[in-house]
């Protein structure tokens, strides 16, 4: 079986070998290349040294950002190659990177190192795929199986519970049995993470195909970094619009959302407020008042635990504040709302709506869920034809203000905003002459 290897790295791979040292591609790209998908990177390991490895790559830029460990990464043509040598490592005190590493001449101790089967593979530009732990095979079967024993393996590297989740979302493969018992049993390991490194196993997990089966199996997973999460996954809703559980309804939205970070985390965090806003009728029905803007305080403390970067926080913080919004199929309605937002904003707000309303009883929402496709229809009409629904489509603006008479300052604004209200209810039109003539009556 032959593989496409970019130039790049057949050159990396030719160079170490003309020197006399083993060279193979390993880790992520081979896994891709044995499922058929173009990898991203290109990762090598070889038996040479990393003074070795800079020798031979003498005419070339090098960054040793990882000389340490054994890593030189080399530079052909614009593109970065990280070139380790073979190595064991000692314990895990920090249980993120090795207290030490050992150089070894064999290739198969260095694989034995690294995390799942899949991951465990070394290809050269010679002969077939080197895969002493059967890697070759969990791929084909799509199983995902750590390296050795799996305990060791999250014991030494906290990280790898949730790589082995964002595996099992993103490739929907099966995490066999050990390995699943191991991530139950070790989960506290994350406690020793940082927040910075499960923020990125997180964002590519949520925008797997399979990501509500892995929240449906690993709730105390979530919970070791999240335990806010934890009311949710219990909480019961007696309720007619509801047919499922707080959890249960959340993976279920999850699964609705389109496979993008904003709508997906809003989805995740958009009722985690509703366990404290529970009550109960006198009819042993529950409602849970209130409950958007709690849960957007709580999602807001979460993202920032994570650390989120403020442009995703606040965005989907706004999203579950409104989550639960009215708005009414009228012109008027969304011209205020895509004004209040901003299309962007406005058009993921539909879709979490939509997402939520597919986690509830379809009979009872599948006319609300009609609805807003003609919202969503409207509002794309709006923006086509450059109707105003802000100050910035206004066809006035501050100069004319002032130019009719008043003072710089706040009053400029709040004529403004009187005339965009008017133009948003429809009372004029957003027409230039009329809104000069108009200016007077808006101070």
């Amino acid at each position: 079986m032959k593989f496409e290897i970019p130039s790049g790295a057949r050159h990396m791979l030719q160079t170490l070998s003309d020197a006399g040292y083993e060279a193979y591609l390993v880790g992520g790209c081979v896994r891709d290349l044995l499922r058929g998908v173009e990898p991203h990177d290109w990762d090598i390991c070889t038996s040479a040294r990393p003074e070795e490895t800079e020798a031979c790559f003498a005419g070339h830029r090098i960054i040793e950002t990882g000389l340490k460990h054994g890593t030189v990464t080399v530079l052909e043509e614009g593109e970065p190659y990280e070139i380790t040598t073979y190595r064991t490592e000692g314990p895990y005190s920090d249980s993120r990177r090795p207290d030490y590493v050992k150089f070894v001449s064999s290739l198969e101790a260095d694989l034995a190192r690294r995390d799942f089967t899949m991951n465990a593979i070394a290809l050269g530009l010679e002969g077939g795929p080197r895969d002493p732990f059967g890697g070759a095979d969990d791929i084909k079967a799509g199983v995902i199986r750590c390296v050795g024993e799996p305990a060791q393996r999250f014991q030494e590297d906290g990280l790898r519970v949730m790589r082995a989740l964002r595996f099992g979302a993103v490739l929907g493969y099966e995490i066999e049995e050990q390995t699943v018992r191991a991530i139950h049993e070790n989960r506290h390991m994350l406690e020793r993470v940082a927040a910075e490194r499960i923020n990125v196993e997180l964002r590519k997990l949520l925008v797997g195909e399979k990501a509500g089966d892995i929240l449906r199996q690993y709730p105390d997973v979530f919970r070791q970094f999240w335990p806010q999460l934890e009311p949710l996954v219990t909480l019961e809703q007696n309720n007619p619009w509801h047919c499922w559980g707080g959890w249960e309804h959340t993976i279920h939205a999850v699964k609705a959302a389109p496979a993008d970070l904003i709508p997906r985390l809003t989805m995740l965090l958009h009722d985690i407020g509703k366990p404290a806003c529970k009550s109960t009728d006198e009819n042993g029905i529950d409602h849970f008042y209130g409950h958007p803007a709690v849960s957007a305080k709580l999602a807001d403390q979460m993202l920032r635990t994570l650390k989120f970067d403020s442009k995703t926080r606040e965005r989907v913080v706004t999203l579950v504040e409104h989550h639960d919004a009215q708005i009414p199929c009228r012109d008027r309605s969304i011209r205020k709302w895509l004004g209040r937002l901003g299309p962007e904003t406005f058009f993921q707000l539909l879709e979490v709506k939509r997402a939520d309303g597919m986690g509830q009883a379809y009979e009872l929402v599948k006319d609300r869920l009609a609805e807003l496709e003609e919202i969503k229809t409207k509002a794309e009409e709006i923006v086509a034809q450059g109707q105003c629904f802000s100050l910035k489509d206004l066809a006035v603006n501050g100069q004319d203000v002032i130019a009719a008479g008043v003072a710089p300052g706040p009053e400029v604004g709040r004529a403004l905003s009187k005339l965009l209200e008017r133009v948003l209810s429809g009372e004029v039109p957003n027409e230039r002459k009329i809104l000069l003539d108009l200016i007077g009556t808006a101070i």
